[in-house]
């Protein structure tokens, strides 16, 4: 059966469609594998908040379009570092901004099914998105991760509180700490 797409609304980063009550929202970055930047996290807020009012809308897909160019696929790779300043993520008017944490409380908040469907990475930020989802439904090649330790960077949202409530608090420091990738 071919699911017949009508796109939702029309973005830079994202793409976000629609077919009966499902809508789809893909991080549309393969070339830096899925890794967001504020403006991508500020789309992303849209189009769940979209399909959050569309009442016809039961469940929502969230994805990463691939592959990156060396064949490689991504779900989403975190924050992308080549926007990260001294004072965080710079935004394009140059203010350090990000918001990841709206974007997050927005999914974990929804009144409607959100499944990540996770072919390749998802590491980082990535990894934390794919967590605070309903269901994640991974492909073969998925790789889950974190990088924060290596990157000097931080969680900056519900991903390390909310990572402990699902696998118990000692699983999730060693899956944090030492970024072994599983």
């Amino acid at each position: 059966m071919q699911i017949e797409w009508q796109t939702a609304k029309t973005y830079e980063d994202i793409l976000y469609h629609k077919s009966g009550g499902t809508a789809k929202i893909t991080i549309n970055r393969p070339h830096k594998r899925n890794a967001f930047r504020p403006k991508t996290v500020q789309e992303l807020c849209d189009a769940f908040t979209d399909a959050r009012e569309d009442t016809k809308i039961g469940v929502v897909l969230f994805t990463g379009a691939g592959p990156h160019t060396d064949g490689k696929y991504a779900f989403c790779s975190g924050g992308d570092q080549s926007v990260r300043g001294s004072a965080g993520y710079v935004d394009e008017g140059g203010i350090p901004r990000l918001n990841v944490l709206d974007l997050q409380k927005l999914i974990r908040s929804m009144p409607k099914v959100v499944i990540a469907l996770v072919a390749g990475y998802a590491i980082g930020g990535g990894h934390v998105l794919h967590l605070i989802c309903d269901l994640t439904i991974a492909a073969d090649n998925a790789i889950f991760g974190q990088t924060g330790p290596k990157v000097g960077s931080f969680d900056g949202g519900f991903g390390a509180s909310y990572l402990a409530r699902v696998v118990g608090q000692k699983k999730a420091r060693e899956i944090w700490f030492l970024c072994r990738q599983y």
